[in-house]
């Protein structure tokens, strides 16, 4: 842990190197508070003398100062340095996190991970920037204790030493049971996390089946699972706390027994004992700071794997390219060249099977067919969420292979059926699509999408906020500001998935007026299932079971393909049959 946290120590070495010797400094001065008495009790009490007491008192006062000082200085820059460690690996976390593909997040609760980034990186900061100073403060404190101790009197130093071998074994093996049930609990606290924070972000579904019960029960048992682990790290812990306590403080009476007889024979003074049981207390009390850190540091060590573990994970798709690559000219704009695609989860089942396309700039092409035919899994290889298992997918004669993620991606803008919020401000959810939009073209773009009346009926307008995933909006209002933030990007290639399958009849109006107005001289791809939206576009590409079976016009397909004429009965016939009911 301490080799892979000095790369993010590294850069603060000036900081690092005042805090070392603030830290030296301030060790060596609590030690030198031994001699002032030593110098109190021979030179002061034993020697009846007011002035050496008052000469003794003033150097412990000289003393005291410049360890404040000292401590000062140590606990601002080890502090410092803590803090900005770990805001470096948070970053380091996040920017990683955004380099990996969807398909991780959907084999990861989004929760744990949150966990990680958050209690993970915590603990982490209480390790360097409080922890791991106190440790090395008190492992200098032991050393330098030791020493002050063997040049003061060597046989009652050895009586103290006697216990050292029979605290560091037990240290070692209560250590290792701690990281293991460490690293546990961590896992514990993060399912907890993962486990309430879905619960709560599907509040209406869980209050409309009356399941508060039974999630509550399942959050109790996993919260007293997380317990159950956490005592048992505590339950080691203490245990070593009380056995070096018990140990040490043992050593000390067995010396004071000898110490004591020696002053009383005259081979001692009372002050030289004084100072000895002093750097023994202090030898002690350092020995037993580092046992408790030592499980806060194993504490850290699994929340550092946690977190390596993150950093480790590669990108299923590399987001930078190697080669440079250029449009070619007079190519059509996009092409499917035989393109198979299977699921890791179903390898022997293609998702996409050989389909050839090709797509013209400008042209409308609407993707029909049943559910799981395969139509939202060309938009993921369009935006190279997934990479195809063979064939070409080339846009403007370019393999999207070998162009970078973010040059392929700020081609697009993408209308899901499910609009996508942020919890902001409508102005901000707007300049999503392009952060450097003047305020004009954020409006223009609003009112393109028929939401610029909603929006300045908002209590703040444009600067209202609009909640978790804006849930102070309807479905409609929602969906015109997913369209007003594409049509601010102005992509080149617009996708559409069901953008209108979930509205009622006058939101739909609306926000198919906005749809006509983005998809004007603009490419687009649309995933529909009610064909009267699509009946009107230029090609319209039928698929079953991951297979292109037929494209053409509406009347030309009504024609020429069983399974879209059959489509279009049951959806027209449905439509006719409502009608007659109004």
């Amino acid at each position: 842990m301490l080799s892979w946290l000095w790369s993010f120590i590294k850069p603060y070495k000036v900081r690092l190197v005042i805090a070392a010797i603030a830290l030296i400094a301030t060790t060596a001065l609590t030690l030198s508070l031994g001699q002032g008495v030593r110098m109190m009790l021979d030179q002061g009490f034993a020697a009846e003398s007011v002035e050496g007491l008052a000469n003794a008192l003033s150097m412990l006062s000289v003393i005291v100062v410049a360890l404040s000082v000292g401590a000062y200085f140590r606990f601002y820059m080890v502090s410092w340095i803590g803090e900005r460690v770990v805001a470096d690996i948070r970053k380091k976390l996040y920017r990683h996190l955004l380099s990996l593909s969807p398909s991780f997040f959907e084999d990861n609760l989004s929760g744990e991970i949150q966990s990680r980034i958050t209690t993970d990186t915590t603990l982490l900061q209480t390790v360097i920037g409080s922890s791991f100073s106190f440790a090395l403060r008190n492992s200098l404190t032991f050393i330098g204790g030791l020493a002050l101790m063997f040049y003061s009197n060597v046989k009652l130093s050895l009586i103290v030493l006697l216990v050292v071998p029979l605290i560091v074994f037990p240290l070692i093996y209560f250590g290792r049971k701690v990281k293991k049930l460490s690293r546990e609990s961590q896992d514990r606290v993060a399912a907890v996390g993962a486990w309430a924070g879905e619960s709560l972000q599907n509040i209406k579904v869980v209050q409309t089946f009356t399941r508060e019960d039974l999630v509550t029960n399942q959050f109790g048992d996993a919260a007293e699972g997380a317990f159950q682990v956490a005592l048992k790290r505590i339950r080691q812990r203490a245990l070593l706390i009380a056995l070096v306590m018990l140990l040490v403080m043992g050593s000390i009476a067995a010396m004071l027994f000898v110490g004591g007889s020696d002053v009383l024979s005259g081979e001692l003074t009372a002050g030289e004992l004084g100072a000895f049981v002093f750097y023994a207390i202090m030898v002690a009390a350092a020995l037993a700071a580092v046992t408790e850190v030592y499980g806060e540091v194993q504490r850290a060590t699994g929340a550092a794997e946690r977190i390596r573990e993150l950093l480790a994970t590669m990108p299923d798709i590399p987001v930078k390219s190697e080669h440079a690559v250029v449009p070619v000219s007079n190519a059509d704009l996009v092409e499917f060249d035989r393109v198979s695609f299977s699921y890791p989860s179903r390898p022997d089942t293609l998702a996409i099977d050989g389909i050839s396309l090709t797509v013209k700039q400008g042209e409308r092409v609407a993707l029909v067919g049943p559910s799981g035919a395969g139509k939202s899994t060309l938009f993921d290889l369009l935006l190279r969420f997934r990479e195809a298992q063979q064939g070409k997918i080339k846009i403007e004669g370019m393999v999207i292979d070998k162009m970078d993620t973010k040059d392929l991606r700020s081609m697009f803008a993408l209308v899901p059926q499910q609009p996508v919020l942020f919890s902001t401000s409508v102005w901000e959810n707007l300049r999503y699509g392009r952060p450097d939009a003047t305020e004009a073209e954020v409006i223009e773009a609003a009112k393109a999408a028929h939401a610029h009346e909603f929006i300045t009926q908002l209590p703040e307008g444009y600067h209202s906020f609009l909640g978790e995933q804006g849930v102070k909006l309807s479905g409609g209002q929602k969906q015109r500001l997913a369209i007003a933030r594409a049509i601010l990007r102005d992509p080149k290639i617009l996708l559409l998935d069901e953008a209108t399958s979930a509205l009622d009849a006058q939101s739909e109006y609306l926000v198919q007026q906005a749809l006509d107005e983005l998809m004007k001289n603009r490419t687009t791809f649309i995933i529909a299932h009610r064909l009267a939206t699509v009946a009107h576009v230029d090609r319209i590409a039928v698929f079953d079971q991951g297979k292109l079976v037929d494209v053409g016009s509406h009347q030309a397909l009504l024609k020429s393909s069983p399974l879209y004429a059959r489509l279009a009965e049951l959806q027209f016939n449905q439509m006719s049959e409502e009608v007659t009911e109004l």
